[in-house]
């Protein structure tokens, strides 16, 4: 099984909660990625803001290099989008399924791991689940 394969089963294994997509990403990966990479659109309820809860992942988005990969929560199913941006300027946007997004998402920090030793320790970390 190649590395891509590895990452990609291991994001796979917590898709079905986006919130826990929030922490996987913003936690093992955002460490390894440079500031600013992982964003992250809450929706915070009027009980979530009294308790002093987070509130719900509605959006997340990963930015490396030109490409923004997009997970929307929509109608309780997330959408994914794959976008590539060029000096602030959409040039592409595809609308993926979250298998593809899941893929796109890993060869994207794959080769970023290739040439930084910090994201391949991240890397590392999230695959055999440390």
């Amino acid at each position: 099984m190649s590395e891509i394969e590895l990452l990609a089963a291991a994001l796979r294994r917590d898709a079905a909660d986006l919130d826990m997509y929030a922490q996987v990403l913003t936690g093992s990966l955002a460490d390894a990625l440079p500031p600013g990479s992982v964003e992250l659109a809450r929706k915070r309820s009027v009980s979530d803001r009294l308790s002093g809860r987070p509130g719900t992942v509605e959006r997340l988005e990963v930015i490396l290099d030109d490409r923004r990969l997009i997970l929307v929560l929509a109608h309780g199913r997330p959408q994914g989008e794959v976008a590539t941006v060029v000096r602030g300027v959409v040039l592409s946007r595809k609308q993926v399924a979250l298998d593809e997004w899941v893929h796109e998402l890993a060869t994207a920090v794959a080769a970023r791991a290739q040439s930084d030793a910090r994201a391949r320790a991240a890397l590392e970390k999230l695959v055999l689940g440390l």
